[in-house]
């Protein structure tokens, strides 16, 4: 079973975030537990892109960004995968540069100290060249850098079903099962 932290951050593409949540909070039969972590610009950005504070919704465990006493802020919880969605240059920057300042950080640092998955949505465009090389940073220490770039060979036709794209493919990434557009299937 899988144990989850899925941190979001403020940066733009909060329908990344909560397609991602309606995702999980489908497959309880893959998932042990999933922690949030949700900046205060995170909810800011989700009011103003989304219409409303559904994020409280969630039957998720939420922790304060400050909350040291989460159980994924120590290795030894056995948390198997983080998910930044979408995640903002400036947490990335300070994953790539070893800050443990806050819970997101710092379970950043844990998730990457203990060999185990990190997947960044990062959410920018252009992208500059300290961002080049912060993500080359998380790379080479075992990141996953999964830019929030959908796909459009499935031809969506919503909102939603473009952000399902790019979702679709971190829950791969995260090694869950999801029902989706598989190229080259027959249908």
């Amino acid at each position: 079973m899988n144990k989850i932290v899925v941190a979001i951050t403020g940066a733009s593409g909060a329908i990344y975030a909560k397609c991602l949540l309606d995702s999980l909070s489908q497959m309880p039969d893959q998932i042990e537990a999933v922690g949030i972590v949700m900046s205060d610009n995170a909810k800011i950005v989700w009011e103003t892109e989304l219409g409303n504070q559904d994020y409280s919704k969630y039957p998720f465990d939420f922790y304060q960004k400050n909350d040291f006493n989460a159980p994924f802020a120590s290795g030894s919880a056995q948390y198997n995968t983080m998910i930044i969605v979408p995640c903002s240059m400036g947490t990335l920057g300070r994953i790539a540069s070893g800050m443990s300042d806050d819970l997101v950080t710092r379970a950043a640092d844990v998730v990457l100290k203990e060999r185990r998955k990190l997947i960044l949505v990062a959410r920018e465009t252009p992208y500059n060249l300290i961002h080049i090389k912060n993500m080359e940073t998380i790379t080479l220490a075992g990141g996953i850098i999964c830019p929030a770039t959908p796909s459009f060979y499935s031809k969506p036709q919503t909102i939603e079903e473009v952000a399902y794209t790019v979702v679709h493919r971190i829950l791969d990434l995260a090694g869950l099962k999801a029902s989706s557009y598989r190229w080259g299937n027959k249908h």
